[in-house]
């Protein structure tokens, strides 16, 4: 039975430019592994394990097909509003102004963004954030 998450996977064509992205949300370098035509560059946040694996495919200059199951990976952060102003400053913008989800006045507010290999980032203001207890949506009950 598992018992951690060690880390997610993403591949890049630009490692540079999506280390800059991800040190500007509070992520630092923790170690590299390389293999023959590949590498990995493993990030995390401080107090948290190594987290985040940027895979690189050495010569790959092509985008990724990000595909249309993949969704998101959320952070939280202290201050949403300088985060995005450090990101507009390295040309990130926000899909949309920052809001609370669903209008709802019990959730903070979140943006998303888009690293520079076009993987969506939910910035989840606050510190720990706690998965709200909603019941079942209500078109699952019969």
């Amino acid at each position: 039975m598992p018992k951690t998450l060690v880390h997610t996977c993403v591949r890049v064509v630009d490692p540079e430019a999506s280390q800059r992205f991800y040190e500007l949300l509070g992520f630092e370098e923790r170690g590299r592994l390389n293999f023959e035509s590949a590498y990995n560059v493993y990030l995390g946040l401080p107090d948290d394990g190594d987290r985040l694996e940027l895979t690189v495919n050495v010569g790959r200059t092509e985008p990724y097909d990000l595909g249309e199951g993949y969704n998101h990976v959320a952070v939280t952060l202290d201050d949403l509003d300088a985060t995005l102003a450090a990101l507009a400053e390295i040309g990130v913008q926000p899909e949309r102004p920052p809001y609370r989800p669903g209008g709802r006045d019990d959730l903070p507010r979140i943006a998303f963004v888009a690293d520079p290999d076009g993987y969506r980032i939910e910035l989840i203001e606050g510190g720990a954030f706690r998965t709200p207890q909603d019941g079942p949506h209500p078109s699952t009950t019969v």
